[in-house]
Formats: C-alpha cells, sequence, structure tokens
C-alpha cells in the first residue's frame, strides 16, 4: 500500500501540451489508493478531453464555476474542493497558471480553488526552454516556494518546439514518487524502524492438537498500519491469523510458536529503534510433541507443559536504545500488575487492557487501554476502534521519543 492510500487528491490540468500525461496520471493515483478529483481550465480541453479523466478518476470533472448544462446551474464550490483535498496538485503548470497563482488572480475555478486549499500544494511545471529561463517564470516560482507550496522539479530533454533543454514536465512515475517522499520526508516516524509483534502462538501437542488463546491479531495490525502510515519502516511478527497487510512499508513474517516468534524477534530486534509486543504469546508448551495424533481413549490424558522463554524480558534485559512497549492484558489488579510487569521486564511503555471492560479483548474490533510509562505516568484512554487505538499508542511514543 502506498502512503498515498486513502488520500483525497485533487488535480489541477492547465493548457498545456503535457497535459496528455495527466491520463497516465491519475491512473498511478488510483492505483496507490487515492481518491482523485480532477479540476481543468477552460483551454486545459483542448489538450485532454475531460471524458477520458472523469472516467479514469471515477469523478465528474469540473471546469467552471457552474454546470450550464444543468437547469438548476449547481454552483461547483471551490471551497468545499479546497477543503476536501489532502493535497492538491497543478500539473501541468504553465507559465501563465503559474504567473496567476503568484500574484493572486482568480479567473477560473482552478484559480479559485488553489486560492482556497488549506492543504499542502505541489505544481509540476511544463513549457519552452526559453519560457521556463525567462525572469518572469523563475519569479513565480519562487513566489510560489515562499507561500509553501512544492515544485516539483522538471525534466530536461526534446522540447514540443524541438527545443532541448529544461521545461518538460516531469514524467506522471517522477511524480507520484516524488510527492510519496515528500510526504515520508515530513512524518515523524521516517527513518525509524519498528518492530511489532502480533496474533497467537500455537504450540502443539500432535500434529492435529495444540495449545492457543483467541487472539486474532487486529491490534497488531492495526500497529503496523498506523506506524508504517507515520513513516515507519516495519517489521511485522506474526503468529496465525487471518488478518491482512498491504502497505510497501511492511515486511511480514509469519510464525506458529513462541519459540519461532522468539527466534525472529531476536533476528531483528539489534537494528530496530521502537519494539512493541502486542502478541498474545503462549505461556507455556508441551515438554513433548506426539509425531502421531494422539488416539481418545477413555483414560484421562495428561499433557506436562512447561514454560516458554519470556520474549518481553528478553528483550528487556539486552535493551540498548530501542524504546520497547509491552502489553499486559488482566483480569484483576489491573494497574497493580502490569506497573510489576513494567519494571521487572524493563519497558518503557505498557498498554494495559482489561478483560473487565466492555467492548475490549480478543476478536473485537474496538479496544479500551491505559498506557503506562516507566516514570508512571498513566494516560486512560476511552472505548475506541482498534486502529483509532494504535494511533494513541504511536502518539505517545512519539511523544517520549521526538
Amino acid at each position: 500500500m502506498s502512503i498515498l492510500s486513502g488520500k483525497n487528491i485533487l488535480l489541477g490540468v492547465t493548457a498545456g501540451i503535457a497535459a496528455y500525461k495527466t491520463t497516465y496520471l491519475v491512473r498511478l493515483f488510483i492505483k496507490a489508493g487515492a481518491q482523485v478529483r480532477v479540476i481543468m481550465t477552460p483551454a486545459s480541453k483542448d489538450f485532454v478531453t475531460p471524458l477520458s479523466l472523469s472516467t479514469l478518476s471515477r469523478n465528474p470533472v469540473l471546469s467552471t464555476f457552474y454546470d450550464k448544462e444543468d437547469e438548476n446551474e449547481l454552483w461547483n464550490n471551490h471551497v468545499d474542493l479546497g477543503l476536501w483535498a489532502d493535497l492538491m496538485l497543478i500539473a501541468p503548470a504553465t507559465a501563465n497558471t503559474l504567473s496567476k497563482m503568484a500574484n493572486g488572480t482568480s479567473d477560473n475555478l482552478l484559480l479559485a480553488t488553489y486560492l482556497s486549499a488549506k492543504c499542502p500544494v505541489y505544481f509540476a511545471p511544463a513549457m519552452d526552454l526559453d519560457m521556463f529561463k525567462h525572469p518572469s517564470t523563475k519569479k513565480s516560482i519562487e513566489s510560489l516556494e515562499r507561500f509553501g507550496n512544492i515544485c516539483i522539479p522538471v525534466g530536461s530533454g526534446e522540447l514540443a518546439s524541438g527545443l532541448v533543454g529544461e521545461g518538460r514536465m516531469a514524467e506522471p512515475e517522477d511524480i507520484v514518487s516524488f510527492i510519496e517522499a515528500e510526504i515520508v520526508s515530513k512524518l515523524p516516524l521516517r527513518g525509524k524502524k519498528v518492530l511489532i509483534t502480533a496474533g497467537p502462538t500455537y504450540e502443539a501437542i500432535d500434529p492435529v492438537r495444540f495449545i492457543g488463546n483467541h487472539s486474532s491479531g487486529k491490534m497488531g495490525f492495526e500497529l503496523a498500519n498506523a506506524a508504517a502510515n507515520l513513516g515507519a519502516e516495519v517489521i511485522l511478527i506474526t503468529g496465525v491469523s487471518n488478518e491482512k497487510i498491504k502497505h510497501s512499508f511492511v515486511n511480514r513474517i509469519d510464525v506458529v510458536s513462541a519459540q519461532e516468534m522468539f527466534d525472529a524477534v531476536h533476528k531483528w530486534y539489534a537494528t530496530i529503534d521502537i519494539a512493541i509486543l502486542s502478541a498474545a504469546v503462549a505461556d507455556f508448551k508441551p515438554v513433548s510433541i506426539s509425531s502421531t495424533k494422539i488416539k481418545k481413549e477413555d483414560a484421562k490424558m495428561v499433557v506436562e507443559l512447561e514454560k516458554t522463554k519470556d520474549i518481553l524480558a528478553s528483550l528487556g534485559a539486552q535493551k540498548k536504545n530501542q524504546f520497547l512497549v509491552g502489553f499486559a492484558l488482566e483480569t484483576n489488579n489491573e494497574l497493580e500488575n502490569a506497573k510489576g510487569k513494567l519494571k521487572r521486564k524493563n519497558l518503557d511503555l505498557i498498554v494495559l487492557n482489561s478483560l473487565k471492560d466492555k467492548g475490549a479483548g480478543f476478536k473485537k474490533e474496538t479496544n479500551k487501554v491505559t498506557i503506562i510509562d516507566k516514570s508512571e505516568k498513566i494516560s486512560e484512554f476511552a472505548l475506541k476502534s482498534k486502529a483509532e487505538v494504535a494511533v494513541d499508542i504511536l502518539n505517545e511514543i512519539i511523544n517520549r521519543i521526538l
């Protein structure tokens, strides 16, 4: 999944020959999981058709303040469009449009929307060599960058006039990569590597039966997704789970047993900055595993158990610069037990769940947590979706490491 997934992108198209590339650009945004709306200047329709862009974006293309063909003359609200967008891209951005943007001219729907936008605005210049090098164009670009707008560098090569040099609009793939990289560069966890464990572990009794628990892994998967959306490189080590994740920043590693999870975690631990152990690891495993299915008999079957390795404690014991977060699922003396675990295992933060809280626990879409840090500062949160809880947990971590 791209960092653009779920974002609302407003694409402004102006009257340059490079406008034909916007069909490819829209497709790339849609493929990345974004929602796209297109505003065209009236003259840009000479270079690319609204029908093509509306078909690809799956939204009507707008170019005027109201629909002249509608008997009610419905107004296209430029303020609402500006508020809808998570980011705005003007591509191609001609010399004419750059000048108007820099000077606050508002003579079409695209420019009015630009002046109303509250989101980051990117622009991809496209013009001939001499126009690009003209002092007025340079001044426009410099003014827009002072406003906080972001210029996507032009390419160099053969131009529509036959000249060779700077002025080509960046290729669609390069535009998308530039925007993704620019977004990531501003995210709080950029450059951080985060290890997250999720799901249950299964401890085999024989080839058919196992000791396990009711964990679905959803909380860990939401943490992985949220951390990736904040710019982190995520190592997700998960037990058996039906949860799915598709994010370019997440490396999923599947394990089954507590021993396999122990080995995988320790393989990566020295390289990471933050470890969040949300997996429900089995505390016990059979001393011996039958190589064949144990037959059902009248007599009672006794399974001798031994403790599994304590992954969290082992990480706390060898912690250097890592920020270590554990989870505590309790049914009684919740705070006292969580604080004890926090100290015993040398954690920086512990996330407490109580099975007494309605809507919390295994196989739920929601969770209710209390977060305690090593100075015993307590932060309580209301019942929320697990996606929202994941963001709360990561914000608590970010507040302590940045």
